[in-house]
């Protein structure tokens, strides 16, 4: 299947579900942020132009990102996934390495998103776990709290911080809600620009992405 028709498709399904909620009174609603298929060592964010050729095949680690909103109100959402015709098929070696560290990461750092905490807790966390499962944080990502109509807003947490890559630090506030973006990478953590068509995207090799909402509560 070309990663196209499958962003197509998806976009479709959005906005076909939203269709069906929410109808007692004019309400905007529908894709948040297009459906992207990065397919191996495509880090993410991979939603590209009808022309694109780019397929998944049998094996391939695809990252698949999307986000929809009710009235400006937004839900992001990524997973990772090794495509198997036997759905019974472990996976193994460094995939499973890179798919545990990331899922695990994101599990830890919820725990450390809640009022009171720091964000660069949050960014060590996801540090440590990776050095756990000999894999490393992606740079240049961040997780932005989101508002309504607002997909980045000025809060962040950094998934891996370099000497040239920070942000200001921040106390976690009741009612905040971030999007937490996590990245891990079997390579050096250190993405490349590559062009492909009319697109562009970030690649790095083995790239693994999980993605989850938390609202802050007391």
């Amino acid at each position: 299947m070309k990663v196209v028709d499958a962003c197509v498709l998806a976009d479709r399904l959005i906005e076909s579900e939203c269709a069906k909620i929410h109808n007692k009174k004019p309400v905007h609603k529908g894709v948040a942020f297009p459906t992207c298929f990065s397919v191996n060592e495509i880090c993410g964010h991979y939603s590209p132009l009808k022309e694109d050729s780019i397929t998944i095949k049998e094996g391939d680690l695809v990252k698949i990102d999307l986000g929809v909103h009710i009235d400006g109100y937004i839900a992001l959402v990524a997973h990772t996934v090794v495509v198997q015709s036997d759905l019974n098929a472990p996976v193994a070696g460094r995939q499973a390495d890179v798919i545990l560290a990331a899922y695990q990461s994101v599990q830890a750092a919820l725990r450390q998103l809640k009022p009171g905490n720091f964000n660069h807790a949050v960014t060590k966390t996801i540090e440590t776990v990776a050095e756990a499962y000999k894999v490393n944080p992606l740079e240049g990502v961040l997780s932005h709290e989101l508002k309504k109509h607002l997909i980045d807003g000025n809060h962040s947490i950094i998934n891996k911080e370099t000497f040239d890559q920070k942000v200001d630090d921040h106390e976690f506030q009741v009612n905040e809600v971030y999007a937490l973006d996590v990245i891990v990478s079997t390579g050096d953590g250190r993405p490349k620009d590559v062009k492909r068509g009319l697109n562009s995207e970030r690649a790095s090799l083995h790239c693994l992405q999980t993605c989850a909402i938390k609202e802050l509560r007391a």
